[in-house]
């Protein structure tokens, strides 16, 4: 059966193809970083507490008495479910419930200062109806004030924010009214949009004033070497490349082993969005503006949870130009082309030899 044996042969071929952006996509999300990945994803996970605008309410602007307020924490991993302000002179507290068992102390200050502290100065927990309940300073409303929680699984101190919304008090508990604050938040939202847009347009222009090397192929597609330095080394660009001639214009379309690249900055304000919407690894298409010698850009990617913009050396070697055949993703389509062909064509042939047996 020499045909199984072919397509067994094209078939491992595939596997040997797809293996290095797997690999590559591996080793940057589950190398000996899980530990950092992890602490990301309960750290990262931030966002800022409070609406826009708002301005500190002290002790002194609050009648004395104990309140129900609302309390907005930047992490969706320290979220308080219910709390009640007490106030007394111009001293404020608060006791705050977590719906888990998951934080021993609290410490009004950053995770820093938290773990140089005396640990006396650290506010333990008490337990009601399997919920963690901490009682709290509270300097002022409308503030973002810094709460340090100590997680008992990882045993380390976490930083985070909370504001404690006066406009959650009932109104004859406070010396004056307040501003409408959603309503300057949607205002702000909305320019934002607008401004957002122009920006954008400001970008695109950016990137259609680049002007790409001329090189003398006719217009089509071809592969072309691309060395990568800079960053972590953990995310790689496929090589050969995609090199593609529009008008004696030369760009490239880069392939990724990671899916967490969402733009692609050249020239300082040019930028280029990822092309892939499947969810695979991200792609881009860059007009090359130099030869033999090194392009700077500058790569955002999300896979640690914030954005964050690496910058890199890109440098094409006109001397590799060859055939698109080449590239390594055009090789696994042809791979797959001669399997499917050998496939069909050993069971017609199959079919054929059975058929004359029957005879």
């Amino acid at each position: 059966m020499r045909w199984i044996r072919a397509v067994t042969l094209c078939l491992a071929l595939l596997t040997c193809l797809a293996i290095p952006a797997a690999w590559a996509t591996e080793t940057e999300e589950e190398n000996p970083m899980a530990q950092r990945l992890a602490d990301a994803q309960t750290e990262i996970m931030t966002r800022r507490a409070g609406k826009y605008g708002m301005v500190p309410i002290y002790g002194r602007d609050v009648a004395d008495g104990t309140y129900e307020v609302r309390v907005d924490s930047s992490s969706p991993y320290f979220h308080i479910a219910k709390a009640t302000l007490t106030v007394a002179g111009e001293e404020m507290t608060a006791r705050f419930t977590i719906p888990s068992m998951s934080y021993r102390y609290v410490y009004p200050g950053t995770k820093k200062e938290a773990a140089n502290a005396d640990p006396a100065a650290w506010i333990e927990f008490e337990e009601e109806n399997g919920q963690t309940t901490f009682t709290f300073p509270v300097p002022a409303l409308n503030a973002e004030v810094d709460c340090a929680a100590y997680s008992k699984g990882r045993r380390k101190w976490y930083s985070r924010t909370l504001v404690f919304d006066a406009s959650s008090l009932p109104g004859d508990a406070l010396a004056f009214d307040l501003p409408d604050y959603e309503l300057i938040e949607e205002a702000v939202e909305a320019y934002e949009v607008v401004g957002s847009e122009e920006l954008k347009r400001q970008r695109q222009a950016a990137a259609e004033a680049l002007e790409p090397v001329t090189m003398d192929l006719e217009d089509g597609e071809y592969s072309i070497e691309v060395n990568m330095t800079g960053g972590s080394g953990r995310a790689s660009i496929s090589s050969p490349t995609l090199l593609i001639i529009r008008d004696g214009k030369a760009y490239a379309r880069l392939l990724w082993s990671s899916v967490y690249y969402d733009y692609m900055i050249l020239d300082g304000d040019a930028y280029f969005y990822n092309l892939t919407e499947d969810g695979g690894p991200s792609s881009f298409e860059i007009p090359i503006t130099a030869l033999d010698e090194p392009m700077q850009v500058i790569a955002d990617t999300t896979a640690m949870g914030d954005p964050v913009e690496i910058r890199y050396t890109l440098t094409f070697y006109a001397e590799t130009v060859g055939n698109k055949g080449q590239i390594p993703q055009e090789s696994a389509k042809l791979v797959l082309l001669i399997a499917g062909a050998i496939i069909v064509g050993g069971g017609v042939l199959n079919w054929f030899v059975k058929k004359k047996r029957r005879k």
